[in-house]
């Protein structure tokens, strides 16, 4: 083998030297692989906060991948660039022939990997890409006449049928021979503020190390999963979900897990894993999906809500407890509970009358576990936008969701500390206790916490209606 043959392995949403089909397929060239990330400014851009969370465990999960390579003999090199300029570089460079990477489904990141492609091409450099972020893509699990599911069950039935051991086979890297030295001219990053961020602390630590003793410590617990996952209070969810959008797990060795368990709860988790494939295979296949509703029909929709209800919401002062201990702790810390995120999203349209657009922009500026696709797809659900959404005369109450998934208000007392010494059954509803009752709790409604903003049962007639004449 010649020591000067190289290929480059492009690490993007694959944060991670095992199970890693693109650097698979990297190691079976029988060349030497130089692993490389490329922070693009035009991504960057997008976060507003430079202090932000995923920015952060981004640069957690690759100083982990970087200790793993140097493990291996080799050197992560870090650039900041448009890609196509820091392959300009490379290949001025001349020392490579192949570049190898796993497949990005989302619009903007298939429109890069094509310019790349075709750049790469003029050179003579060949771009292989791999499915490895999903068990199928969005062209593989189809009706039989090869058109796309627009409902979940049936999609899941068939997906549960189609996969086999090839599609979760754990795949053995050969010997790994990464390239240590590199002579370029190209700068490396090897802080946080070199790309225009500062250090933030987080609640959930980057990288692999930090992704298998989340995992290890849910496994114990996933046959309770069916059971728990709706209350609000209890910390029995998995939290992987940062690290499966990076790619420090893979999407095989979570579903090889949950299918090996075979109890309730482990299936029941599998399919939160399958609709995230759903969820992936919708944004593929109907791209529009990123600009407008789904449903065309509900692109006129006539959204009634007002900015200082949309502001309220976003500030957890809404006068509905649930909502805004949900939005407190979220605007906190980038993290939300799966029902609250229903909840949230429920409350802003059907509630408030806002339109999911505005919701879905906000979650994508601070949700830590962000995807395009997951996101997109989970708030056109509840607007009932979205494929397979609930009805739009399904409107969820958020008195009951909080009596029923927050029963002694453990979670709301957790960000809404005013709230302690009010009764129990009043938690829930701080406007129906007596004057005396708040004044006794030291909580008076419309000064130490809001009046609710808007009357549910009304505003509930109000979207049903809004739904009926688009």
């Amino acid at each position: 083998m010649s020591s000067k043959k190289k290929v480059v392995h492009w690490f993007r949403r694959d944060l991670r030297i095992l199970d890693n089909r693109g650097l698979f397929h990297a190691c079976k060239s029988e060349a030497q692989i130089l692993p490389i990330f490329i922070f693009d400014p035009d991504i960057l851009k997008k976060f507003k906060d430079k202090k932000d969370r995923r920015v952060q465990f981004l640069w957690e999960s690759l100083l982990d991948l970087s200790t793993a390579i140097d493990k291996k003999g080799g050197k992560l090199r870090i650039f900041y660039g448009k890609p196509a300029d820091i392959y300009k570089k490379l290949i001025e460079d001349g020392s490579i022939q192949a570049v190898y990477c796993n497949e990005d489904y989302e619009p903007a990141a298939i429109a890069r990997d094509e310019k790349i492609s075709k750049l790469l091409a003029k050179s003579d450099i060949e771009f292989h890409s791999f499915k490895d972020q999903v068990v199928f893509r969005g062209d593989e699990v189809l009706k039989k006449d090869d058109t796309p599911y627009r409902v979940f069950t049936p999609y899941k039935k068939v997906w549960l049928s189609k996969v086999g051991d090839d599609d979760l086979g754990k795949h053995i890297i050969r010997e790994h021979n990464f390239v240590k030295k590199l002579s370029t001219e190209l700068e490396q990053v090897t802080s946080l503020k070199e790309v225009g961020f500062e250090p933030i602390e987080n609640v959930f630590k980057g990288g692999r190390t930090e992704a298998k003793k989340l995992f290890l410590k849910f496994l114990p617990i996933i046959s309770e999963y069916k059971n728990n996952r709706d209350y609000v209070f209890k910390d029995t969810n998995s939290n992987l979900s940062p690290h499966l959008r990076f790619g420090n797990l893979s999407i095989r060795e979570l579903v090889r897990q949950s299918i090996k368990i075979r109890t309730d709860g482990a299936r029941t988790w599998l399919s939160e894993l399958i609709w995230r494939e759903f969820y992936q295979m919708i944004l593929f296949q109907f791209p529009h999906v990123v600009d407008e509703a789904f449903q065309k029909k509900r692109s006129d929709l006539k959204w009634k809500g007002s900015d200082e209800h949309f502001k309220l919401w976003k500030e957890g002062k809404t006068g509905f407890p649930l909502i805004d201990a949900a939005m407190i702790r979220f605007k906190k810390t980038g993290l939300m509970h799966n029902r609250l995120r229903m909840v949230v999203a429920s409350f802003l349209t059907k509630d408030l009358l806002v339109s999911w657009q505005k919701g879905e922009e906000y979650f994508a500026q601070k949700l830590f576990d962000f995807d395009l696709a997951s996101n997109n797809g989970g708030w056109q659900w509840s607007a009932s936008t979205g494929v397979d959404a609930q009805p739009y005369f399904r409107v969820f109450n958020p008195y009951s969701q909080s009596e029923r998934f927050d029963k002694e208000a453990t979670f709301i007392l957790s960000q809404l500390p005013q709230l302690k010494n009010l009764p129990k059954k009043f938690i829930h509803k701080p406007h129906l206790a007596p004057l005396k009752v708040q004044e006794e709790a030291g909580c008076l409604v419309g000064q130490d916490y809001p009046e609710p903003i808007v009357d549910h049962a009304g505003q509930r007639l109000a979207a049903i209606e809004m739904f009926k004449d688009p």
